[in-house]
């Protein structure tokens, strides 16, 4: 059974998602697939999985590294797990390219699965926590952030990175 929560932001509305395994979905309000993961008979209260990524929201809102994941259920590929496992490895305040991510789950290392890797970040369900944030061109362009560039831009400020250092699509 799923269930979800509501979560006041800094930079908006989330909505939060679990079921028995772990959280499902994370999503900022301005998400072009907010809450599309979602069956008809969730449920709207509080469970562990929620409390604890609230505690996990209300940590990083604070402008600090959260000390733990909350228990995560990924539902995806097999590439896509691997992907969103190499997001969850960017360090807090730091980003990375496309390109690195898709050479860490490469199999073929002559082959880099550049596009495949940022449909895989485009279908992260589990924002912020799974820091798809800290991924940007390797031009240092600010792109493909699924809750707007202007949440990204925000979002890596918090964390102390400098923005100026991108560019803006």
């Amino acid at each position: 059974m799923q269930t979800i929560s509501h979560y006041n932001s800094p930079i908006g509305k989330i909505l939060l998602a679990s079921d028995e395994q772990g959280l499902i979905g994370l999503w900022l309000d301005t998400d072009r697939y907010y809450g599309d993961s979602l069956t008809k008979d969730y449920l709207e209260e509080e469970n562990e999985h929620l409390t604890s990524a609230k505690k996990w929201l209300d940590i990083y809102f604070q402008g600090k590294e959260p000390d733990f994941t909350p228990p995560l259920h990924l539902i995806g590929t097999n590439f896509q797990k691997r992907v969103w496992q190499a997001l969850l490895k960017i360090p807090y305040g730091k980003t990375t390219t496309y390109k690195e991510i898709a050479r860490q789950v490469a199999k073929n290392k002559n082959h880099l699965p550049i596009r495949a890797t940022g449909g895989a970040i485009g279908k992260n369900n589990i924002c912020l926590i799974i820091p798809c944030h800290r991924v940007v061109g390797v031009n240092h362009n600010l792109t493909g952030y699924r809750g707007g560039i202007d949440k990204k831009i925000k979002l890596l400020q918090l964390e102390g990175i400098d923005v100026n250092q991108f560019k803006e699509p």
